[in-house]
C-alpha cells in the first residue's frame, strides 16, 4: 500500500510538479489552501503533509499544529520561499520533520519523503511491538515477538503443568532464569516455593551441604542441623543454574536423588522424601562435557527430559525495539525519572548493535541511557560508549580488509570475506549477509559453489 501524502500550497504549478513527481510512489492528495487540507485530514490517513509555509492569507504553522493534534498524525514537512535559520527553528518547533527551501529540488523532496516514510515506518512498529507487551506479562517479564520466543513460550506453556525435568541452554544474560520462574509460575507448584542455586558460585566442598544440608556436628563448623536447597524446595520448583559448574561427585548424588527422590543430609544416613521439580540451565554446551568426559552422561539423559535452547538477542534482532521500550518504561520509574522516549536514532543504534551480554546488557545500557538523559528523549550521546565503539571497529575492518599471500584472487578473497562474516556471526547466514550487503539468496549461492562450507565448522 502507498503512503498517503497531501500537498498543500497555493501555486497550482507547483502542486502539479510535485503530484506529477511522486504520484507513482505515493497516493498524492493536493490543496490549495487550510480548509481544503483539513477536511483531507479529516477523511484520509495522511500519513505525510507537505505543505508551504504561506497559504494565501493563512500559515502553514497553524495547519502544522492541528494536524500534529490528530490521533494519529502525519509527519509534517514544511517548505519555503522565504527561508531562514529563525523560520526553520520555528517550524521544527510546531513539530516539522524537516525544512525545505524553494525553489524545490525534486531529487532531494523524493530522497526526504522516502526517509520519513522509512521513520514512519520504524515508529509504527515500534508501537505494535510496545502493544504487545501485555500479553507475554504471563511469563513473568519475559518479552518477545519473533518467531524463536514465540516458539520458546508455546514450549514453556505445554510444559509448565507437566513434573518433566528441564534443562535451559543459553548464552549468559539470555533470560535463562526467567524461563525457569515462568515454568514454575505456570504450573501446579506455583504455590510452592521457587528456590534458585547458582552452582558456579559454590565450591566442591560446600555445593553438597548447601543442596542436602547437614547435621549438627557433621563437620567442623556445624554448629547447628541446616536444611539444604532440596527440603526448602519440597514441593516447588529448584533451579539450578550453571549446572555444567557442578563437581563430578555432587553430579552423582544428585542423580540418585533424581532417581529414588530422596535426599540424605550430610553426615546423616537417613534418607529424607522430597518432592522437587528440578529445572537446569547453562551457559555451557553439556553434550560437548559430556563427550569430554566433565560430565556424567546419565546425568545429562536424566536433565535434558525436556530441552529449551534460548537464542542470543543477535538473532530475533526484531524483538530489540519492544525489550528496549519495556526496559525504558521501568527504569524511569526505578530511577524516579519522568517518562523518556528513545529517538530514531538511538534505536537504530541499539538495533544495530550486536549485544554479546544479550538481554542484561541492553536493559543496563537502557538503564545508563536513563541516568544520563538531560531532555525528554534518549539520544545516541545517552547511550554507552561500546556501542559507537563498535560500528567504528566495524567500519574500520571494512575499509582495511587485510591482504595475505595468495589473498589477490578476487574469487579466494571473496571467500575469506565470506568466511569472516560467518565467523562474526556464529554461523548467522542472515547476519552475514546483512555484514556483506548481499542478500540471504545471494550468500546461499556463493555458499553452494563451496562444498566444503557444508558445514560451518569447516570455517
Amino acid at each position: 500500500m502507498k503512503p498517503v501524502l497531501l500537498i498543500v500550497d497555493d501555486e497550482r504549478a507547483t502542486r502539479s510538479v510535485l503530484t506529477q513527481a511522486l504520484e507513482d510512489g505515493y497516493e498524492v492528495y493536493a490543496a490549495a489552501n487550510g480548509k481544503t487540507a483539513r477536511e483531507i485530514l479529516e477523511s484520509e490517513p495522511v500519513d505525510i503533509l507537505l505543505t508551504d509555509l504561506r497559504l494565501g492569507g493563512e500559515s502553514g504553522m497553524e495547519l502544522i499544529d492541528e494536524a500534529r493534534r490528530a490521533e494519529r498524525p502525519p509527519t509534517c514537512i514544511m517548505m519555503t520561499a522565504y527561508g531562514s535559520p529563525d523560520t526553520a527553528a520555528e517550524a521544527k518547533k510546531h513539530g516539522a520533520y524537516y525544512f525545505l527551501t524553494k525553489p524545490l529540488n525534486l531529487d532531494e523532496v523524493e530522497l526526504l519523503l522516502r526517509q520519513a516514510s522509512h521513520t514512519r515506518n520504524l515508529e509504527a512498529r515500534n508501537r505494535e511491538l510496545t502493544d504487545k507487551l501485555q500479553p507475554t506479562s504471563g511469563l513473568h517479564d519475559m518479552l518477545g515477538d519473533s518467531p524463536a520466543m514465540r516458539v520458546i513460550f508455546d514450549r514453556i506453556r505445554q510444559v509448565a503443568p507437566t513434573n518433566a525435568t528441564v534443562l535451559i541452554e543459553g548464552e549468559t544474560g539470555t533470560g535463562k532464569e526467567l524461563v525457569a520462574r515462568a515454568l514454575h509460575a505456570l504450573s501446579p507448584r506455583s504455590k510452592g516455593k521457587f528456590v534458585a542455586v547458582n552452582c558456579a558460585a559454590l565450591s566442591p566442598q560446600l555445593m553438597e551441604s548447601e543442596l542436602f544440608g547437614h547435621e549438627k556436628g557433621a563437620f567442623t563448623g556445624a554448629l547447628k542441623r541446616r536444611i539444604g536447597r532440596f527440603e526448602e524446595a519440597n514441593g516447588g520448583t529448584l533451579f539450578l543454574d550453571e549446572i555444567g559448574e557442578m563437581d563430578m561427585p555432587t553430579q552423582v548424588k544428585l542423580l540418585r536423588v533424581l532417581a529414588e527422590r530422596t535426599i540424605e543430609r550430610v553426615g546423616s544416613n537417613e534418607p529424607i522424601p522430597v518432592d522437587v521439580r528440578i529445572v537446569a540451565a547453562t551457559n555451557r554446551r553439556l553434550q560437548e562435557m559430556v563427550e569430554d568426559g566433565s560430565f556424567r552422561q546419565d546425568l545429562f539423559q536424566r536433565l535434558n527430559v525436556v530441552e529449551v535452547h534460548l537464542p542470543p538477542l543477535r538473532e530475533r534482532a526484531g524483538d530489540i525495539v519492544l525489550m528496549a521500550n519495556a526496559f525504558l518504561q521501568r527504569l524511569c520509574e526505578e530511577n524516579h525519572k519522568p517518562a523518556l522516549s528513545l529517538s530514531r536514532a538511538a534505536l537504530e543504534k541499539l538495533r544495530r548493535y550486536s549485544w554479546p551480554g544479550n538481554v542484561r546488557q541492553l536493559r543496563t545500557a537502557i538503564e545508563h541511557g536513563v541516568v544520563m538523559c538531560e531532555g525528554t528523549s534518549i539520544a545516541p550521546r545517552d547511550l554507552p560508549d561500546y556501542l559507537s565503539k563498535q560500528e567504528d571497529k566495524e567500519e574500520a575492518r571494512r575499509e582495511n580488509v587485510r591482504t595475505e599471500p595468495g589473498e589477490f584472487n578476487l574469487a579466494a578473497l571473496e571467500w575469506r570475506t565470506i568466511c569472516r562474516a560467518l565467523q562474526t556471526t556464529r554461523g548467522n547466514r542472515s547476519l552475514a549477509a546483512n555484514l556483506l550487503g548481499i542478500s540471504r539468496r545471494t550468500l546461499q549461492r556463493k555458499l553452494a559453489e563451496h562444498p566444503e562450507a557444508i558445514t560451518y565448522s569447516s570455517l
